[in-house]
């Protein structure tokens, strides 16, 4: 019999992924700092790629999966996302903000560059989802010459997401050092919750190791456009698999990475 053979190598951040054909069996590994782990068998090749793919994140140390996540969730909120310790400590002050945000800057009038940057900087002090030095520079950022444009250009990334509006944010943002994700994705998220997702990216990237999502992996900073994609699938999959917490919209989706992905400590309490 002939010895295993790889036919396949490819990077995924820190990890190699390697299909291996041993005898008539391919075999998916996952190579991390030396150490392989199989995560998947099969017969046909293209098969077992795709598999290894999708299962990857089940080598990450800190893996729980999606049970794990959810059972994190309800340590702090049992009664799930209907309990009014959850709307009190999680749900409501960001709906309130969003609502702010409508009222002071319509989307299409923003896109349109019909709002001032000073008239976005009260949905920003509505949340506590920035660091106080974030929301120091985006302050600053807002009230600036360049505020009304990067009101403009936020809102035609809401409007239609690409790499190019991206980056166009970016520029404007890197002006007063503000080019960071909460930044940058705070206004797409609060402008439609239901396309966009909100970044902050310790919470999120550990999220992501815990249920074996590719974010992980591939997580950029300065921000690029695959990162923000994956979170984008990211967010979907959590709405895929959480539905027994009785979500509402994707500002739950945002509060369950926060609570799940450690933003809250065991000593928290807990919130019926």
């Amino acid at each position: 019999m002939s010895p295993p053979r790889t036919i396949h190598s490819e990077p995924v951040g820190k990890k190699e992924l390697r299909v291996v054909l041993d005898g008539a069996v391919y075999r998916g590994l996952v190579i991390v700092g030396g150490q392989s782990r199989e995560v998947v068998t099969g017969t046909d090749p293209a098969e077992v790629r795709t598999e290894l793919k999708r299962r990857a994140g089940t080598a990450q140390p800190g893996y729980i999966g999606w049970g794990g996540a959810i059972n994190r969730f309800r340590q702090f909120f049992p009664n799930g996302m209907a309990s009014e310790g959850y709307l009190d400590r999680e749900g409501s002050y960001k709906r309130e903000a969003r609502l702010t945000l409508l009222a002071a800057a319509p989307l299409e009038a923003a896109a349109a560059g019909r709002s001032r940057g000073d008239a976005l900087l009260r949905p920003f002090q509505r949340t506590n989802l920035l660091f106080p030095q974030e929301a120091m520079r985006v302050k600053d950022l807002l009230l600036g010459p360049l505020g009304s444009r990067f009101a403009e250009a936020a809102a035609r990334f809401t409007l239609a997401p690409t790499n190019e509006g991206l980056r166009a944010m970016t520029d404007l943002a890197r002006t007063h050092n503000a080019a960071t994700w909460p930044i940058l994705t705070y206004l797409p998220f609060l402008w439609d919750p239901e396309r966009h997702m909100f970044l902050k990216p310790e919470v999120t990237r550990s999220l992501a190791e815990r249920v074996g999502h590719i974010l992980a992996d591939v997580y950029q900073s300065p921000p690029d456009f695959a990162t923000y994609e994956a979170l984008l699938d990211l967010a979907g999959a959590i709405r895929r698999h959480i539905a027994e917490l009785e979500p509402e919209d994707g500002i739950d989706v945002q509060s369950f990475i926060w609570v799940a992905g450690g933003g809250y400590k065991d000593d928290d309490g807990v919130y019926p």
